[in-house]
């Protein structure tokens, strides 16, 4: 069995893996099975049971039982966990059939005239709904015992090498019902002592013991944060454990976006752990509070969902609007002369540079100060019709055009030029982050008043809860909020 030597609370893990192929982990390590793969087929299964023996209402059950299923994602019961347990998880279950039950029936008593039909239907939602706790009894007491017997075990780095990362890995090895095998940890330092390659030795059996905050025999260190992409590859990890690593959150959120780590389950033991949030269920291991961290998704169904709103919405808009864009043309063209449109290299999507449009508002003096000169708002050369096409923003319907080519969409961070970008990236470090979704017509940070000549920090930090906050829902109150403001006359 491997040793790791005892040290001092600043490093308490020690052992470095080398550089060398990767070997696949014993069997059990890694498994592609989840709890709501049995879970979602049982939930289904339980309300459409009773279709087996009445089936005077098959249609509102089917509706009912994907409307049940819809919120039950939507309020996170199919979500992974580490504490498996029916009673947690029974409060939110209920107020859900609730809820899903609430629906059914006003639909039911919209399209029914008959009370007899109705109150018929509800009372086979009601028995449905009670096989589905008992089918979520069934799977919960399922999952544990495929944890303990390990028939379902996924790879866990945890990420620290202080007090509560080694009591997680003697947690984890003594129960196995959370459904985790330490391979090792990631640690800021590894540096200096034995190397253990857990991926060649195939450790598997551990004994984890503490003399003061030192691991006596256990996992191995498997390196520091700078490696942590490639250990996560070569040990086939599933699932990333963040506790009490000791360095900057700058430093922790920027290995927390890394690609690699995105890809694996993201579980994070928080400072205050012995306080948790009143609203959801919470979770954790051994009594140790822990919160399951969702990267946002920014490729797959939900941004292909985007994409066709952003075709539709634009192209929509663009044949409403035509009287206003013809307006608008004409009046910039009897104010400024020829040359309606004005464009405008910016960085769009992963740096990528594209042509924006816009109505102009005003002639630069040439390219260079188009390019670099920050605002404009205040500039003697804005004339009355350029000043009222600034102030309520129809000066951006242009990038409507922007939005069908697929340069831009309808909500994200604003496009910039690329002199300022480069600036910006150099000065505030999270504001090159902004660019990991398309860029938008508007966005989260134009509509909390962040325009013009406001600070560049507050911006990238909007923008970027934006991203790591996305949904189709935000999106739509971020079109609400700009409509409102091209009422009000919000513009710069």
């Amino acid at each position: 069995m491997t040793q790791v030597e005892a040290v001092p609370r600043q490093r308490s893990v020690s052992t470095v893996a080398p550089p060398g192929p990767a070997v696949p982990p014993p069997a059990g390590h890694r498994s592609a099975l989840r709890a709501w793969m049995l879970t979602l087929p049982v939930d289904l299964g339980a309300f459409l049971l009773p279709l087996a023996w009445n089936r005077d209402h098959w249609k509102g059950v089917i509706a009912a039982s994907l409307v049940t299923v819809v919120i039950f994602a939507l309020g996170g019961l199919y979500a992974g966990r580490r504490h498996v347990s029916f009673l947690d998880e029974l409060p939110q279950l209920c107020v859900r059939l609730l809820a899903a039950a609430a629906v059914v029936a006003i639909v039911a008593a919209e399209r029914h005239d008959s009370v007899d039909y109705v109150a018929g239907f509800m009372r086979v939602v009601a028995v449905s709904a009670g096989l589905v706790l008992l089918g979520r009894l069934v799977t919960r007491l399922a999952v544990v015992l495929a944890r303990r017997r390990r028939w379902v075990e996924h790879a866990a780095v945890i990420v620290g090498g202080g007090p509560v990362a080694i009591e997680l890995a003697r947690l984890l090895h003594r129960y196995p019902e959370y459904g985790l095998h330490v391979v090792g940890f990631v640690d800021v330092a590894a540096t200096g002592h034995r190397a253990t390659d857990v991926a060649t030795t195939g450790h598997r059996g551990i004994d984890v013991a503490t003399t003061g905050h030192g691991v006596v025999d256990g996992p191995p260190l498997l390196g520091g944060l700078d490696q942590i992409e490639e250990l996560i590859r070569r040990v086939r990890c599933e699932v990333v454990l963040i506790a009490d690593v000791d360095c900057t959150d700058e430093e922790l959120l920027r290995v927390a976006r890394l690609p690699g780590v995105a890809a694996c389950d993201l579980w994070v033991v928080p400072r205050l752990r012995e306080f948790h949030a009143r609203n959801g269920i919470p979770d954790h291991i051994g009594a140790i509070g822990v919160s399951r961290v969702t990267p946002p998704s920014l490729t797959g169904p939900q941004f292909a969902v985007k994409r066709a709103f952003d075709i539709v919405a634009a192209g929509i808009a663009l044949v409403l609007l035509s009287p206003v864009l013809l307006v608008c043309a004409v009046a910039t063209r009897v104010e400024g002369g020829p040359g309606v449109l004005f464009r405008q290299v910016r960085v769009g999507r992963h740096g990528r540079p594209f042509e924006l449009l816009k109505f102009r508002s005003m002639r630069p003096a040439d390219e260079t100060e188009s390019q670099t000169t920050w605002s404009v708002a205040d500039d003697p050369r804005l004339r009355p019709v350029g000043r009222f096409l600034r102030r309520t923003s129809l000066d951006e319907l242009p990038q409507l055009w922007n939005i069908l080519r697929g340069d831009m969409t309808m909500v994200g961070p604003r496009p910039e030029r690329p002199y300022f970008v480069d600036q910006f990236s150099v000065d505030y470090p999270e504001y090159a982050m902004r660019h990991r979704v398309p860029v938008g017509l508007t966005g989260l940070a134009q509509v909390s008043g962040l325009r013009g000549d406001t600070p560049i920090s507050d911006r990238a930090r909007f923008d970027n809860y934006y991203i790591e906050n996305w949904s189709l829902w935000l999106d739509v109150k971020v079109i609400l909020r700009t409509m409102m403001e091209v009422v009000r006359g919000g513009g710069r």
